[in-house]
């Protein structure tokens, strides 16, 4: 029954805990306490004490005297005594701490009836244990439905056998009370065993069964919590909680206990306010409260009739005010308080993305297609008609727009190339160039040497 991390021996039998109880396995429950003394010698002289923890089946923990000074050890399984036969349980604390834990429970050292461990757990006591163990699951659907053949208002939780299989316990919850009397009577006949009746609460079942609560993290009694306290609806008040029964309650059905948790903080924070029914007489009227911030120290009211409007002023304020309401006297009005308060909320908001603007995105970008077609019909700049102005090379263009549009001279030969000036002021580019060539070459040769092809040929 014990984990890999308990030592568990070669026989099946645990050689104790090497985490001191807190591995979080079956055989260190989430009840056990950190054995923080494990590691420390007694006085010289002193005894030992002879008292053991011992742990059963839904955290169910109760205390034995080692009579027999049996060594024993976080994780040992032994046998008990019990009212009837003997049980078997897990040792989940030894040493010093658990006479701690026995003052804190008022448990005496010294009772009249002594529960004693007789010897730790052999192998036959096991395997009875282990048998009776496997019983538990399907006597429980047997039983349910016998509850509900029988009409009552009550549901079987858990069942737990005693160690021996000599008596079988019946948890069970209900809202009132129960006459189970013939039930049990058909339990008995049933089951063939001792029956015996106990009653938990609806938290008790939810820390047995476990679960994830809303803030995402495992029920605190089914990991750490050992003992249930009452929770009211007045520490939702307190804390300002909205009265929603579905976000309030938790697995259980009653409310969550971490509403506990803060409360004794929020009663210290709620001194230093004065109570919410007292009204503030001014001269412009009576103001009532209306909301209170807690955390920044605050509180809102409004005047009768004038419940639109809300005016911010600070715990000591309204203690003043109030303080001379007893003395009857009247403060002006609340506005001259609260102007103290206004924030300038311009100085909270910055421009997350830089120095950027945000609009940068709106404006449309020319599209591509027109400066590709642009380019593609642009003419050389020597072929530019007169009148056409440009920054640089005038002069140039001038001349070579003359020569563009002047008649041919029969006395130059054509060389089939653009002017010297028109491709400086080109820029380089191929594209242009190219197209200048390909005009080039369609424009009509020299007459003269034209005809002297003719000759030739003939």
């Amino acid at each position: 029954m014990a984990c890999n991390s308990c030592s568990t021996g070669k026989d099946g039998q645990p050689k104790g805990c090497k985490n001191n109880g807190t591995c979080g396995t079956d055989s260190c429950n989430k009840l056990t306490v950190f054995d923080w003394l494990s590691n420390m010698s007694l006085p010289s002289g002193e005894k030992p004490f002879d008292w053991v923890e011992v742990r059963f089946k839904n955290g169910r923990k109760d205390y034995y005297k080692n009579t027999e000074n049996v060594t024993l050890s976080i994780g040992d399984v032994v046998a008990t005594q019990a009212p009837t036969g003997h049980d078997i349980g897990m040792v989940t604390l030894t040493g010093e701490l658990v006479r701690i834990q026995m003052k804190r429970k008022s448990i005496s050292e010294t009772p009249e009836e002594v529960l004693k461990i007789y010897r730790k757990a052999n192998q036959k006591d096991i395997d009875i244990w282990h048998a009776a163990r496997d019983r538990e699951e399907p006597m429980k659907v047997k039983a349910r439905q016998f509850a509900i053949d029988l009409k009552l208002e009550m549901k079987i939780s858990d069942i737990e056998f005693q160690g021996d299989a000599s008596k079988a316990t019946f948890y069970y919850t209900a809202e009132e009370r129960v006459d189970f009397r013939e039930l049990i009577k058909v339990f008995a006949r049933e089951f063939r065993t001792r029956i015996e009746m106990k009653q938990v609460g609806f938290r008790q079942e939810a820390a047995r069964l476990g679960g994830i609560g809303s803030c995402g993290r495992e029920l605190c009694c089914s990991t750490w919590l050992t003992d249930f306290r009452s929770v009211s609806t007045s520490a939702a008040r307190y804390q300002q909680l909205s009265l929603n029964p579905q976000k309030l309650a938790g697995q259980c059905g009653k409310l969550k206990c971490c509403l506990n948790y803060e409360l004794d903080t929020y009663l210290d924070a709620l001194k230093d306010f004065p109570k919410s029914d007292i009204k503030l007489q001014t001269e412009k009227g009576v103001a009532i409260c209306q909301k209170t911030d807690i955390f920044k120290g605050h509180m809102w009211y409004a005047y009768e009739g004038e419940w639109i409007n809300w005016h911010k002023i600070t715990a000591d304020q309204a203690n003043e005010i109030i303080a001379l309401n007893k003395k009857n006297k009247k403060v002006a009005s609340l506005e001259e308080y609260a102007s103290d308060l206004i924030e300038d909320t311009k100085t909270e908001f910055e421009n997350v993305v830089g120095q950027d603007s945000l609009t940068r995105f709106d404006s449309p970008k020319p599209s591509r297609k027109r400066k590709n077609n642009k380019s593609k019909n642009a003419k050389p700049q020597g072929n530019k008609p007169k009148g056409h102005s440009n920054n640089k090379n005038t002069a140039n263009k001038g001349t070579a727009d003359k020569s563009s549009n002047s008649k041919p001279n029969p006395k130059e030969k054509s060389t089939g190339t653009a002017p010297t000036n028109a491709v400086k002021n080109a820029g380089g580019n191929k594209n242009k160039s190219r197209n200048n060539r390909s005009k080039n070459k369609k424009k009509p040769q020299n007459p003269n040497q034209s005809q002297k092809n003719k000759d030739v040929t003939k």
